[in-house]
């Protein structure tokens, strides 16, 4: 099968319709690691790294105390690339907020390098950092007048990464925000983002794949023009150190192939038992809906975890636009009613995982630059999947017979959000 407009609806920014061949095993391996590994051999695009660990951040507060703890440990520089980036602290613990530590790094001799998103974080100060000798690079800015390469306000970095000394990377879809510090069990609704709880996950790696990261970011720092920077340690020899496979891969706007689109198909694809999916957006593409309904319909157990509230109701319109014929496939859909969903998780299997930035939305695909790991190893799926069947035991779940029976006001929004999809 391969990638068209017609199966991504008209992204002409992306100019997707000459994306490469999506590979297709009907034939081949029966044990599930067996059969993603050989689709991975099979796919281009970004280096597969043997021999990674890595740690499952479950939730903003242990995104947050693994950010500190790799940054208090640096001893060579850090590099920062996040959407939202603020001066964070550590939820009910005295001590320095996160710019104080980079402060302290900074006085060191610590490099610090920080990409941010021109909307995301465009309410915070970073003059002080700068004054510090931290590096910082302002993704798209908001005013014309500063943008370097063209003014693109629709092209934004949505990336959420960290890389300390080349050694240890984060990568996930936790941001540095300070929503992430909201406590969780207090019976906030998820229509008062400012103080619900956030479901969110990260993981932490360590091991050959950190300097794929690593790559990532400073592809961006030199596309966007960023200032020359010192030499330091960027790539250090990276020795095996787990059991875990894990494939970086990273898109920016305007990309003629979008790999982890490519990816994540692929990988749906092949499903034989499972596929457990979470995301903060669901605006899925002709292609995504249609590799879905078939692995319900050949008797793989497809549970998707989504929204109940949206900062988007265009977007939730269109969300709800998918469910007739995803329900009446077979597939499970739950909806997150304590708490914002913002997590981006998909598990295949127990055994293929995803964790990152990339929403299974358009903007994800065309728009935005994004950052997503792929992981092969039993027991980050096992743990991802733990984490999704408490969220699902949480969440109200949505019946085909009860949607049935919505309104024709609802039906004329989904209709309606037709029209905006490809900016969604």
């Amino acid at each position: 099968m391969s990638i068209t407009r017609r199966g991504l609806g008209t992204i002409g920014a992306a100019t997707l319709s000459a994306c490469a061949q999506i590979p297709v095993l009907p034939e081949g391996p029966s044990d599930p690691m067996e059969r993603q590994m050989l689709l991975a051999e099979v796919l281009d695009g970004a280096p597969l790294h043997a021999g990674n660990w890595v740690e499952v951040l479950d939730g903003g507060v242990a995104m947050f105390n693994a950010t500190f703890r790799a940054i208090a440990g640096a001893t060579d520089h850090v590099n920062i690339e996040f959407y939202i980036l603020q001066d964070v602290r550590l939820p009910g613990l005295e001590g320095p907020s996160l710019f104080e530590l980079l402060l302290v790094k900074l006085a060191q001799g610590v490099a610090v390098n920080i990409i941010h998103d021109g909307y995301g974080s465009s309410g915070t100060d970073f003059r002080a950092l700068r004054a510090a000798g931290a590096q910082t690079l302002e993704f798209h800015p908001l005013d014309p007048l500063a943008a370097k390469r063209g003014w693109m306000p629709n092209d934004r970095d949505h990336r959420k990464l960290l890389v300390v000394d080349g050694r240890i990377g984060i990568i996930g879809g936790v941001n540095l925000d300070r929503v992430y510090q909201n406590p969780c069990g207090t019976g906030a609704t998820p229509t008062d983002p400012e103080a619900a709880c956030w479901h969110d996950t990260s993981i932490r790696i360590e091991g050959p794949a950190v300097a794929s990261l690593q790559r990532l970011f400073f592809e961006t720092w030199e596309r966007e023009e960023g200032a020359p920077l010192p030499r330091r340690d960027w790539y250090p020899r990276l020795a095996p150190v787990g059991p875990a496979r894990i494939r970086i891969l990273g898109s920016a706007p305007g990309e003629r192939k979008p790999r982890y689109y490519v990816t994540l198909v692929s990988a749906m694809e092949a499903a034989r038992e499972r596929i457990w999916l979470c995301t903060g957006y669901f605006v899925p593409t002709w292609q995504q809906r249609r590799v879905l309904r078939a692995a319900a319909r050949r008797g793989v157990q497809v549970r998707l975890l989504l929204p109940s509230v949206s900062d988007s109701q265009e977007a939730l319109n269109a969300q709800h636009a998918a469910y007739d014929d995803m329900l009446e496939a077979g597939v499970e859909i739950h909806e997150v009613v304590d708490g914002v969903l913002h997590g981006k998780i998909v598990v295949v299997d127990g055994v293929w995982s995803a964790v990152g930035s990339s929403n299974l939305d358009r903007r994800s695909v065309a728009w935005n630059n994004e950052a997503d790991a792929i992981v092969l190893g039993r027991e980050t799926a096992v743990t991802l999947e733990r984490i999704l069947e408490r969220e699902f035991g949480r969440s109200r779940p949505v019946k085909l017979d009860e949607w049935e029976r919505r309104g024709l006001g609802a039906r004329l929004r989904e209709q309606s959000s037709r029209l905006f999809l490809d900016l969604l």
